[in-house]
């Protein structure tokens, strides 16, 4: 498999001259990343109104993200069955309900149950879409997943920016917000996105666990997990030790921090690929991460240090999100949805686990060992990372083959937004 494709004169094709349904699953991506971050401005505000422990607040992400994890296990039997377009749209109006139920019930539990009932929704969504973008997007596997990135890191700057904005009206602003953003991407999707048939080769359940005997995918699913767990204890805890009330402040500073994984997962990323390769440049951007968590950990009561460190990791963060997905798809010996199913599955669960550890390590010890696990985890992904830096070179060369997605072969690539080539390009 070749990491990138030419036009016929020989430069890169631009990753945002796009069809029409594309774009549209692309816009509910946005969306659906935005619920990461939705959440963080209001953590504090959740806590006091709802008389909320720091412990009980991060089960939001908990719930979120675990049962995310475990849904990633049947989202490809599900859409090998139904096809692309209709997971999709499951996924979408699951979330529109349970975002809509959340922002109604009173208590933490209720907010808690119904962000698992989103989680389940999320993981019909998010596995099915990037097998989409990346099945009938133009420009090749690399401008795919630098599409999908793109859509994760506008989600991520946004997520804050307008939970905070509506949480300063109400805690209940921002799911209530999501639930009619996700419900226009569903409108878009289901006009913009061609009928997808059921695929010939149905998927078994078991595929995505089994898929994990196969030492690259396990190995980078594994990466994946130990830098999730970094990940989401920062995003779930540094609220807590910004020193900051408001939410539109909070949502401020994590929209600083998601312009920064946007613009490295979109323009960094691929320039320190082709210049160091991928593992190289991996290992450099996890300690980098590590020494920044490790300063958080260090200096957990200097409120100007650790907004100063949390926006900085949008940096490190962006290179990983698009570096690590990469490796995953470029390296993993199954077709795509298997593997996107399979690391999706392992590296929520560090997600998922990490802020809930996180709170509990804050209250048994105090509030630097969360951010120095972080570290540590970061650490160990980076010499995780290193038992497969031969075959990450190998795709970087172009010299894996990889299986040929099953899935989505028949949607039709459109002629391209007018327009739409001059608004961006990765190079």
């Amino acid at each position: 498999m070749t990491s990138h494709t030419s036009t016929p004169d020989g430069s890169r094709p631009s990753p945002f001259k796009q069809p029409r349904a594309v774009w549209a699953v692309a816009f509910a991506c946005v969306v659906s990343f935005m619920g990461i971050g939705l959440v963080d401005p209001i953590l504090k505000t959740l806590a006091g109104q709802l008389n909320a422990t720091p412990s009980q607040v991060e089960l939001l992400f908990t719930s979120y993200l675990v049962v995310t994890a475990v849904a990633m296990l049947v989202t490809g039997w599900v859409s090998s069955r139904i096809g692309a377009k209709k997971t999709l749209i499951a996924g979408l109006i699951l979330i529109v309900v349970f975002a809509a139920l959340a922002g109604s019930t009173n208590s933490i539990a209720g907010i808690v149950g119904f962000r698992a009932g989103w989680g389940l929704g999320n993981a019909l969504f998010i596995a099915t879409s990037l097998a989409v973008i990346v099945s009938s997007a133009a420009g090749g596997f690399a401008g795919a997943i630098i599409l999908y990135e793109s859509a994760l890191g506008i989600g991520i700057a946004l997520g804050p920016l307008i939970g905070g904005t509506l949480g300063q009206i109400s805690w209940r602003g921002p799911f209530y917000g999501v639930a009619v953003l996700m419900a226009i991407a569903l409108v878009a999707t289901a006009v913009f996105l061609p009928k997808t048939p059921p695929a010939p080769h149905k998927q078994r359940l078991s595929e995505p666990l089994a898929a994990l005997k196969h030492r690259a995918l396990a190995i980078t699913s594994v990466v994946g997990l130990l830098y999730n767990w970094a990940f989401f204890t920062l995003l779930g805890y540094s609220p807590f030790l910004m020193g900051i009330d408001s939410p539109i402040q909070l949502g401020a500073v994590f929209c600083g921090w998601g312009i920064l994984v946007a613009i490295f997962a979109v323009l960094g990323a691929p320039r320190l690929q082709r210049r160091f390769g991928t593992p190289r440049t991996l290992y450099v951007n996890f300690v980098l991460m590590a020494i920044d968590l490790a300063i958080i950990g260090i200096f957990p009561n200097n409120h100007v240090i650790v907004i100063v460190c949390v926006i900085v990791a949008g940096a490190f963060i962006g290179v990983n999100n698009t570096l690590v997905t990469t490796a995953v798809m470029s390296i993993a010996p199954v077709e795509r949805p298997v593997a996107s199913a399979t690391y999706g599955f392992v590296r929520f669960i560090g997600g998922g686990l990490a802020p809930w550890v996180a709170g509990i390590l804050v209250t048994r010890f105090n509030s630097s060992v969360p951010f120095l696990l972080g570290a540590g985890t970061l650490l160990t992904a980076a010499i995780v990372l290193s038992t497969v830096h031969r075959s990450l070179d190998a795709a970087d060369r172009g010299e894996i083959a990889q299986p040929a997605t099953t899935e989505l072969d028949e949607i039709e690539n459109e002629d391209p937004l007018p327009g739409a080539a001059g608004i961006g390009n990765a190079d």
